[in-house]
């Protein structure tokens, strides 16, 4: 086990997902802290317009715009990254899309683009800033996966999918790269007031601005020792403890606690 903390004297951050909600929000946090913050989205207006955001901070933050799902594009944002803002001594692999899905018309393409972005994605980041630590022998690393990963939720099937993968996939790579003198870490939000949450057709419980989501996320990167940045806590450890409960109890609890249970019979294919 490895109790590496990254720091600005280390090297540079990498943020992918940057654009918009809690990646913006830590992008501008770290930079405040003295950071040089490279930053990828598709978007490179909208990092254009994150970096000047960030004129007057002690840190910095630097556009390197592109897309997760293009593996060869990571590689060499990654390279490039390590050339021109420093070594990548803290990742976060943030980008994600949140596509609702309902189980009567399951779209296809809408799996496909969570598994390119939200899986696939993080390992296309991963895997260059690995090779790069590893180098090294130090480095640290957060993938962010949801709350949602924990057990099945309504609506979440492709989003909570990925999701959980991702906080499986964090569990197992953490053996090796504790031997590499990398540190891993998962992080599980809960609600998030983001663009991708704002038409969610259920209940929010204990909603939080993108902000607290990105000082929550600090506060974890930086203790020494913890594996997952859950939050907020109350709900998060709520949602853990529906994991132990048999299924002939799970799905009438959550049922009727999401309102799923008042939907009535379905009448037609769709959400």
């Amino acid at each position: 086990m490895t109790d590496y903390v990254a720091s600005p004297r280390h090297g540079s951050a990498w943020i992918t997902g940057a654009s918009s909600g809690i990646g913006r929000a830590l992008a501008l946090r770290l930079a405040r802290a003295g950071w040089s913050v490279a930053v990828t989205a598709r978007s490179a207006d909208a990092l254009q317009a994150l970096a000047d955001e960030a004129e007057s901070f002690s840190g910095m933050i630097v556009p390197f715009p592109g897309d997760v799902t293009d593996a060869a594009a990571m590689a060499e944002t990654a390279r490039r990254i390590e050339g021109e803002a420093g070594p990548v001594a803290l990742l976060v692999a943030n980008a994600g899309v949140y596509l609702p899905q309902g189980g009567l018309a399951p779209d296809i393409a809408a799996f496909s683009t969570s598994i390119d972005v939200n899986l696939k994605g993080t390992v296309h980041v991963l895997a260059p800033v690995i090779e790069a630590m590893k180098a090294r022998g130090r480095g640290q690393i957060a993938v962010v996966a949801s709350v949602a990963g924990y057990r099945g939720l309504p609506t979440s099937a492709a989003y909570g999918a990925t999701k959980a993968g991702l906080i499986n996939m964090a569990e197992a790579l953490k053996f090796d790269l504790d031997r590499a003198g990398i540190r891993i870490q998962v992080v599980s939000p809960g609600f998030v007031d983001t663009p991708a949450t704002r038409d969610n057709p259920f209940p929010m419980p204990h909603l939080m601005d993108a902000q607290a989501a990105a000082e929550r996320i600090v506060a974890g990167l930086t203790r020494p020792t913890g594996f997952e940045i859950a939050f907020p806590r109350r709900f998060a450890l709520q949602l853990k403890l529906l994991r132990l409960l048999p299924y002939r109890l799970y799905f009438p609890l959550v049922a009727r606690v999401t309102g799923w249970t008042g939907k009535g019979p379905a009448t037609q294919a769709g959400p």
